[in-house]
């Protein structure tokens, strides 16, 4: 049994687009295909189709949801690339969320005309305001030229391959080491703080 084998692994693929049949989603689903090959359990969360309400510290999101964060130990985030930026709908559904991405591994899917790199850098800057640890690169696609025939072209998705293997591995580590630290008393982690008394 490989060290991979060891424990349970979960990636929730958030998509984070308004929109039916959006690249950034369908480039998420290969991306779970792919994490689930590795041995990881996923889930699909379609911010469209979840009702999520606008962020409010009054609001608290849906506990249906909320069982979803809580379930995984790794995150892929989908966005279009508007304005340079994340959808709304995907800054929306961070806001609810803090504690709860702590110690837990982020990989990123833009869809963009342009390298969507201003949108990884900005979901990259609320993951790690939360302490959650991102892949140091994310996958970009631009749906015209990217996608025929429902697919990537070969460059594309061996890069989405390449984040979800990577995502996997390097998660369990992450997850590992994030559960050894909570569960020792070393106070010099960033861990510590998040010990249940």
């Amino acid at each position: 049994m490989s060290r991979e084998d060891d424990f349970d692994f979960n990636v929730l693929g958030v998509a984070g687009s308004p929109r039916a049949n959006s690249y950034s989603t369908k480039a998420l689903k290969i991306a779970l295909e792919n994490a689930q090959k590795r041995g990881a359990q996923v889930r699909l969360l379609e911010l469209a189709k979840a009702d999520v309400p606008f962020y409010s510290p009054s609001k608290a999101m849906p506990e249906r949801i909320a069982r979803e964060v809580e379930w995984a130990n790794a995150f892929i985030l989908a966005s279009p690339d508007y304005h340079g930026s994340m959808s709304g709908t995907l800054k929306n559904f961070l806001d609810f969320f803090y504690e709860e991405l702590a110690g837990k591994l982020f990989g990123y899917v833009v869809a963009s005309h342009e390298k969507g790199l201003t949108v990884m850098e900005q979901m990259r800057t609320a993951v790690r305001q939360c302490y959650g640890w991102s892949m140091p690169y994310g996958v970009s696609i631009n749906g015209e030229q990217d996608f025929t025939g429902g697919r990537p072209g070969p460059r594309v998705e061996h890069r989405i391959g390449m984040m979800a293997r990577d995502l996997v591995v390097y998660g369990r580590l992450i997850k590992a080491q994030f559960a050894q630290d909570l569960a020792g008393r070393d106070d010099d982690t960033f861990a510590a703080r998040y010990r249940r008394s």
